[in-house]
């Protein structure tokens, strides 16, 4: 039998993430970033032909601009400080 938890109810459901996730992907800021990895996926050939990378922002270095590299999907969508992982690599 499976243990009973004290947190029960929608606020707790599992994937409930889903009802605070909307409204902050149809914040300005977050479509125009959409826009733009999209669009350089789009540019480079990468969106939807089936290679499993993603083209990724890269942290400015010393005396040069912020850039992009092409990265496989899975660790580019966990740079995003989960677990251990830098944000940037």
């Amino acid at each position: 039998m499976a243990r009973k938890s004290k947190h029960t109810g929608d606020k707790f459901a599992n994937g409930n993430y889903k009802s605070y996730q909307g409204p902050y992907d149809a914040q300005p800021e977050q479509i125009k970033k959409r826009s733009e990895h999209n669009k350089k996926n789009r540019d480079e050939k990468t969106y939807g032909n089936g290679d499993g990378k993603d083209w990724a922002r890269t942290k400015p270095k010393k005396g040069k601009k912020a850039g992009w590299k092409l990265q496989i999907a899975s660790v580019n969508r966990a740079n995003n400080a989960h677990g251990n992982r830098p944000r940037y690599s």
